[in-house]
């Protein structure tokens, strides 16, 4: 069926890159775009006038928050709290467990998922916590992601985590990886067996295979090695958490004696479509002089490897990409990602532009649009896919339209200027992935969010109580997440004047 969508101005591709069109026009037919640019009167079998409104191609998330986001339990604590949100050495060797069975975290991706199209994402990597179950992902675990993107309808790159350690914290406080090599080598056959699953089942191509490996530091030398050949054997993207923290540093420079950039380089993995978030820290660079040397950068550009670029996240947590600027000046494919909620990649866009302004000391650093190429044709690129992130020809059908009406943006200037700084996702009136309506005004047809939301928060509040388990001294969760300010009882006496 063919599809014709009017605007006010499109974002089409010409010569290699992002143009502004105005008054233009959008057709698809199927899961294909046949036309982009200035309107044309409509002779498709369906046609949608949007208006005065802004469409993109769809973003693209390669560090998509699948989950009940734990963000808003451990991106506030002093450093003496910190250490009680991760598993204890006890806990590890004699009490862990999952949180959730199969069906709960089966509803848990599909409420996270559902919340990536809400928020403009057409084309998601899918990350989920692991510290909530007792290892790692599974292949089910996997095969219910993928099961879930394809009812939602929104294109997916998956895999199950896997990991052959965990980072735990010690009776007095100190870090350390407590090993189990053989759970790691079973999560690699989880893997494989998941990428057959997905070659197999291709069916509708919005589903593909991928290798997600958990955080470098709970990974052997010979597991990385085992994940760089089996991504050779399978041509897939691996997607490698690291230099990400000082702790990560420190556990990898005790363990291995090795930067995390060296332990990948051994492993082979650099031969690989290596996708790496966060990227901050290094063997010393950048303005802070913690971020990455320029002869890492160097490294990475020369091996054609990416890096998710997390801005909200990073900034929530205290850290910053140093910088973005820096990393594209070296020549480093730069991708975003959400990794925390809301997975609003419009919002990491202005916040990573407003971070690179203050490292590089320019307003024109930070360049919208080179950050909105991160979550369109960078991330394509680094899936190897020419028919992502662009409205053109022969392109997959995968767009995001945004009205320019709301009151509460303000006055119009260059439409994706504008929309970066004063939008929201709550402005977004289309959704389309593969030529198929996924979200319109607004709202998941078909979906019941009121009853989401009320599942989900029931379940956030097992996992916010699952925190008082594992930590090292046993703290309740209420003395572990205090409200911001104090909390009077229900039906407590109301304040009277002096």
């Amino acid at each position: 069926m063919t599809t014709t969508v009017h605007a006010r101005y499109v974002l089409g591709y010409r010569e290699g890159d992002h143009v502004l069109i105005e008054d233009a026009s959008v057709v698809y037919d199927g899961a294909r775009i046949v036309y982009a640019g200035p309107r044309r009167d409509s002779t498709a079998r369906e046609t949608i006038d949007l208006g005065e409104a802004l469409v993109t191609p769809g973003l693209i998330d390669l560090d998509a928050v699948s989950d009940i986001d734990h963000a808003l339990l451990d991106s506030w604590s002093a450093p003496e709290a910190a250490a009680g949100l991760q598993w204890s050495a006890e806990y590890f060797t004699h009490r862990r467990h999952d949180v959730f069975d199969q069906e709960e975290r089966n509803f848990i991706r599909q409420y996270g998922l559902a919340q990536l199209l809400l928020h403009g994402i057409t084309t998601c990597m899918p990350i989920a916590s692991e510290t909530h179950s007792s290892w790692a992902e599974t292949y089910q675990d996997a095969v219910g992601i993928a099961e879930a993107a394809r009812a939602l309808g929104i294109r997916a790159y998956v895999g199950p985590s896997y990991r052959a350690g965990v980072n735990v914290v010690r009776g007095e406080g100190g870090r350390e990886v407590r090993w189990e090599e053989q759970r790691g080598l079973a999560g690699l056959r989880d893997a494989e067996r998941f990428l057959e699953y997905a070659r197999s089942s291709a069916g509708d191509g919005l589903v593909r295979g991928a290798l997600l490996p958990c955080r470098i530091e709970t990974m052997t030398p010979e597991l990385l090695a085992a994940t760089a050949e089996l991504a050779r054997r399978h041509d897939v993207p691996v997607r490698l958490h690291c230099m990400q923290g000082t702790v990560e540093l420190d556990l990898l420079r005790r363990e291995h004696a090795a930067t995390p950039l060296e332990i990948i380089e051994r492993a082979g993995l650099l031969g690989c479509r290596l996708l790496l978030p966060h990227a901050t820290y290094g063997a010393g660079g950048g303005t802070r002089g913690a971020a990455p040397s320029d002869s890492e950068l160097e490294t990475l550009a020369r091996a054609g490897a990416s890096i998710v670029h997390c801005p909200s996240t990073s900034l929530r947590y205290g850290m910053v990409l140093d910088s973005f600027d820096r990393f594209g000046r070296a020549g480093v494919n730069i991708t975003l990602g959400s990794d925390s909620f809301p997975p609003d990649l419009f919002r990491a866009m202005d916040v990573g532009s407003s971070l690179t302004k203050v490292l590089e000391g320019r307003l024109d650093a930070g360049d919208p649009a080179a950050y909105f190429r991160a979550a369109t044709l960078n991330a394509a690129r680094a899936l190897g896919r020419d028919d992502l992130g662009r409205l053109a020809p022969g392109a997959q059908a995968d767009l995001v339209a945004v009205r320019l009406t709301d009151f509460r943006l303000g006055v119009l200037d260059d439409p994706l200027r504008t929309f970066l700084m004063s939008g929201s996702p709550r402005d977004i009136a289309l959704t389309v992935v593969a030529g198929r309506t996924v979200v319109r005004d607004g709202e998941l047809p078909g979906r019941d969010v009121t009853a989401m939301q009320s599942r989900a928060q029931r379940l956030f509040g097992r996992m916010r109580a699952g925190y008082g388990e594992r930590n090292a001294h046993r703290r309740a969760a209420a003395d572990l997440f205090p409200p911001v300010f104090p909390r009077l009882p229900a039906g407590s006496a109301a304040s009277e004047a002096p």
